[in-house]
């Protein structure tokens, strides 16, 4: 396991603590929690733009088209 040393605004060092003891967990799992959320994120819209590059604009302008009818 690694050791990440970072530098932060006192006032956010304070607020992320508040929120991790809100939590009832640790800074350091809050922290690891939220970079997680960020790399799930990140993997998503990574996997969209692939998708979006093979997908048929056509084909996805007439779905919408279809959910727009719908409501």
């Amino acid at each position: 396991m690694a050791t990440l040393t970072i530098r932060l605004p006192d006032d956010k060092h304070r607020r992320l603590k508040h929120l991790a003891a809100s939590k009832g967990i640790s800074l350091n799992k809050l922290i690891e929690e939220l970079s997680t959320m960020a790399l799930a994120e990140s993997d998503a819209y990574t996997r969209f733009q692939v998708l979006a590059a093979k997908g048929d604009v056509r084909r996805g302008l007439t779905l919408l088209d279809k959910l727009d009818q719908a409501n």
